[in-house]
């Protein structure tokens, strides 16, 4: 993958850039893929569901309004999307056992960590649009992250121009 200033570079008419608000967390620092997403404040039982499908390498975006009181992803769900195939997940909120997960192969931005694992109501909705960052995730786009942000594309970028 192009990293992300060389792709706004080349595409930034038809790029968002997400505003600097998530840190890095996954062993797998640039990681990119079409987007798949979920909308759910306090309640990672959708997540759990996402992450146990087929992830064909894609990315996994996480809605949990901002919230820092409760963890949305932790090592067993991060574990369970590394061997479905999944790229990454980015959560707008929190995160726990980010240690083991650093170890993983996994692409992982949130917001930061909280210890305190959520409910599981099954509250929340798939296949959403949702926004944070100043950008519109829409499921079927595509996203691509490395250490510099998060840019969001309509449709797959060139891998080499």
């Amino acid at each position: 993958m192009k990293p992300t200033a060389d792709l706004y570079d080349a595409h930034g008419d038809e790029l968002q850039v997400a505003d600097a608000l998530l840190l890095d967390f996954g062993g797998v620092s640039a990681f990119s893929g079409e987007i798949a997403t979920v909308r759910c404040p306090d309640d990672n039982g959708l997540v759990r569901e996402r992450l146990a499908e087929p992830g064909r390498g894609r990315v996994l975006v996480v809605d949990g309004g901002g919230r820092r009181s409760f963890a949305l992803l932790g090592d067993q769900l991060a574990e369970l999307g590394v061997s479905n195939g999944w790229a990454g997940v980015v959560v707008h909120g929190c995160i726990r056992d980010s240690v083991a997960i650093r170890a993983m192969e996994l692409g992982v931005k949130a917001l930061g960590t909280c210890p305190r694992k959520t409910v599981k109501r099954g509250l929340g909705e798939s296949d959403v649009p949702v926004e944070f960052a100043g950008v519109r995730f829409e499921p079927g786009y595509h996203l691509y992250a490395d250490e510099d942000g998060i840019v969001v594309a309509p449709h797959p970028l060139p891998a080499e121009e």
